[in-house]
């Protein structure tokens, strides 16, 4: 059997060719990350593995690759790329990635969180066009941080606002505990929280979560975060809810449309810190991300599924 990483951007093929190094198996490294679906017919002519980070596979598009009977997807978050069970019904499992940047993803919750909070984005344009934009802050120690969805990425930021001296609340879909947290109805998470902070795989169920209804209940002037992925918010509620100070900043590193276009409407926004999808660009996460990846490939090469 063979592999095809078919979308490496130059840091994830430097990662893979270093990891590859020490190892023998039959991948291969498409270095254009700017492929688009109906290439990979044609690159993956004659792989039965793809490793793919974050270009779109349709369902039709991946019946017309020959071989292919599995996709590694570098992430947790393929059903924004993809639909497996769609492709299940083609005789291609989809793997996905668990847990190699839970450290990356929390810190860069944490940082929008700040960012957020003390309105750096704002004063920084401001600054940059020549005005001595000034801005009261929001003073986070003594604070409640609720995290909506508990994971490695909730557990991470939970550990880091604590030690910032911030209560810490939590909202699971199933029954869990972690040290040091409360955890409690979403209704309560939302009213008594002055940060929220969205930590949900997306799915059927969580798409548009965070509702107009449930925008409503949070606490006003409240901080909302999202370094999960953009579909779980009602997006038009959000603009709308940041409009009237309801929310009174959104960090956000994940969109409804990835990349986001020009001139979206929460570009012209003054309480919104923006960062690219970056939350797990760190080289430890990436080191873990593709060790993993190619750990799928050797136990599929060893065992066939």
């Amino acid at each position: 059997m063979r592999a095809l990483f078919v979308d490496a951007n130059e840091t994830l093929a430097a990662v893979t060719d270093k990891l590859l190094a020490s190892q023998k198996l039959p991948v291969s490294i498409n270095r254009n990350p700017s492929i688009k679906p109906d290439d990979l017919p044609g690159l993956l002519s004659d792989a039965e593995i793809m490793i793919v980070d974050h270009t779109a596979v349709p369902s039709a598009i991946a019946e017309k690759c020959a071989k292919l009977k599995h996709v590694v997807f570098l992430g947790t978050g393929a059903r924004s790329y993809m639909n497996p069970e769609e492709l299940a019904e083609r005789g291609i499992s989809v793997h996905t990635i668990k847990g190699y940047g839970d450290t990356a993803v929390a810190e860069c919750a944490i940082a929008l969180m700040w960012a957020s909070a003390r309105n750096f984005g704002e004063m920084d344009r401001g600054m940059r066009e020549g005005n001595w934009l000034r801005r009261d802050a929001m003073q986070l120690t003594g604070k409640t941080l609720g995290l909506i969805g508990f994971g490695g990425i909730a557990a991470e930021a939970a550990r880091m606002a604590a030690g910032c001296g911030m209560k810490v609340i939590a909202w699971n879909r199933t029954p869990k505990t972690h040290p040091g947290v409360e955890f409690v109805s979403l209704e309560k998470l939302l009213a008594e929280s002055h940060v929220v902070s969205l930590h949900l795989l997306l799915n059927d169920e969580t798409k548009g979560f965070l509702s107009r209804e449930r925008i409503a209940q949070m606490r006003p002037g409240s901080i909302l975060i999202n370094t999960a992925r953009g579909a779980v918010v009602d997006e038009d509620a959000m603009l709308d809810a940041l409009r009237s100070g309801h929310i009174g900043h959104a960090g956000l590193d994940v969109f409804t449309v990835e990349p986001l276009p020009a001139g979206h409407p929460v570009t012209k926004l003054p309480n919104v810190t923006l960062s690219a999808h970056s939350a797990f660009r760190t080289p430890e996460a990436s080191d873990n991300l593709i060790g993993a990846a190619l750990d799928h490939c050797r136990r599929i090469i060893a065992t066939g599924k």
